[in-house]
């Protein structure tokens, strides 16, 4: 058998009051895709970033090409061909695309930044992977989807003979996703090992040539491309079966009363007219193409984005949003897509980001935070959804991307909102934690709060909602309830309003 481009033996990581790995063993072949699998928590990332030089091993060897090598820092990495996709964006975003691809590498001309020859080679860098991007765009004002393709695009910019992604089609469309795909490909046929994290698992077929599986930070075992089986595998993730259970309840709205009234909301930027209704109890999905117009209707609607025109009632009464602080306290929550940058306080601990929308509930006398009363509502948070941290004082930072996500969540749950906008629930959120949130969303709505689910992925949408906005150009192209609700019938909307649109322009 041919020696294996890299192999890892043994390796443990340990960090204050957890152990993130123990005894994990892996090995990967040029040419070949490994897919990486797990629980949040399992050790994925963790491992990768030992791999790519971010942190360094406690204990096991690594190999290349038979080689035991030391990964002292990124650059080390680099050296040794390791490239690594990260799951959460490490971008500077004051920065230019060109620049973020070459940061570190830029061509000179003598002493001085030679900004032509970089935009230059970005461009041209940009084509050969499909991409329509400026390269001279600063990144701050791309689209999460856009910022994820830059990404990409910095990791392949060098010549690196193991690719590491983490998570990488999380905030891509459809097209972004073949696009990808068909990235991969043509790596594998050049000879590039790649080592792909994701917890989708209609991806597996589709690119592994073998699946690896962790749990709890060790290695339960691999599975060769013609024995890849989605349950054998989730088994494997959890320990246990996974009921996926099945899509909601009939929803009957009559008299149910509407705790939220959309009419006539426009942006300057690209909402028009929008408007529907939401009752008390129920999931309503938002599905569409990206850019249609779903997390900015959300963003309107709490005023983190000025709307031009357009009315909103809570509870039948009319109401005015200008800030997210006006959003809470009329009783509306909003779960943003992007968790690490709008929202959580990543240096502060589970505890202070479960209460920070609630902090006059926490505070006594003279003002004076009850931290005994915060720590007991945070571990009951913990507790329920399952949240998987040493302490509730442990900075949210070191969680992964899960967690951190069901971090976010509980700060909604203690603030008890009537109203619950949830931008991309479980993005970047393994199987089994994705059902947990399913059925806690469930639970919510049958105890009388009424919810929003915005969601790229149709299966998702289909699973939770009772009934369906589609949205196209920044409109509501149609909605969709009961049995006329499929796949088909939300992209025949989303993708016919938006021809019709275009071709009126």
């Amino acid at each position: 058998m041919e020696q294996p481009l890299i192999e890892v033996h043994g390796i443990s990581k340990r960090f204050p009051g957890v152990t993130a790995l123990q005894g994990v063993e892996f090995h990967l072949h040029a040419g070949e895709v490994l897919v990486l699998v797990g629980e949040n928590g399992a050790g994925k990332s963790t491992l990768m970033k030992i791999l790519s030089g971010i942190y360094q091993r406690d204990e096991g060897t690594i190999s290349i090409d038979g080689r035991e090598v030391e990964i002292a820092g990124p650059t080390a990495a680099r050296e040794l061909g390791i490239s690594i996709i990260h799951q959460e964006m490490t971008l500077m975003p004051d920065l230019t695309v060109a620049q973020n691809i070459f940061l570190g590498r830029e061509p000179r001309r003598g002493p001085m930044l030679d900004e032509r020859a970089l935009n230059r080679r970005a461009a041209e860098l940009l084509s050969s992977l499909g991409i329509q991007l400026d390269p001279r765009t600063r990144v701050s004002t791309l689209t999460v989807a856009a910022q994820q393709m830059v990404e990409i695009a910095k990791a392949l910019s060098v010549d690196a003979r193991v690719l590491i992604m983490d998570e990488p089609t999380s905030a891509l469309t459809d097209t972004e996703v073949e696009t990808l795909f068909g990235l991969i490909d043509s790596l594998r046929d050049t000879g590039t090992g790649i080592i792909y994290i994701s917890h989708r698992m209609e991806e597996l077929k589709r690119l592994a040539d073998r699946v690896t599986v962790l749990r709890d930070g060790e290695h339960i075992g691999s599975l060769e491309r013609e024995q890849i089986d989605v349950p054998t595998i989730i088994e494997m993730m959890v320990g246990r079966s996974i009921d996926t259970g099945s899509g909601p309840e009939p929803f009957d709205a009559t008299d149910r009363e509407v705790v939220l009234r959309v009419q006539g909301l426009s942006t300057r930027a690209l909402l028009r007219d929008v408007g529907f209704e939401l009752h008390r109890g129920e999931i309503l999905g938002v599905a569409g193409l990206m850019g249609a117009g779903r997390t900015e209707t959300a963003r309107a609607i709490i005023g983190a984005d000025r709307s031009i025109s357009g009315t909103l009632e809570v509870h039948g009464r009319p109401v005015r949003i200008r800030h997210p602080a006006d959003a809470v306290r009329h009783g509306i929550g909003y779960l943003s897509e992007d968790r690490k940058g709008l929202g959580l306080m990543l240096e502060q601990s589970v505890t202070a980001n479960t209460i920070a929308a609630s902090l006059s509930r926490f505070a006594g006398v003279l003002g004076v935070m009850n931290d005994r009363r915060a720590r007991r509502v945070a571990r009951r948070q913990v507790e329920e959804l399952r949240t998987r941290t040493p302490s509730v004082e442990q900075p949210v930072k070191l969680l992964s991307g899960g967690n951190q996500q069901k971090v976010v969540l509980a700060k909604w749950l203690v603030r008890d909102c009537d109203v619950l906008i949830v931008d991309e629930p479980t993005r970047g959120i393994d199987v089994g934690a994705k059902e947990e949130i399913y059925r806690l969303l469930q639970q919510l709505a049958a105890a009388g709060k009424s919810i929003i689910v915005i969601s790229s992925e149709l299966p998702e949408v289909l699973r939770l909602s009772h009934r369906i906005v589609v949205m196209a150009n920044g409109r509501v192209a149609g909605e969709l309830g009961g049995d006329e609700a499929t796949q088909t019938s939300i992209m025949d909307l989303a993708t016919r309003f938006d021809a019709a649109e275009g071709a009126a322009a």
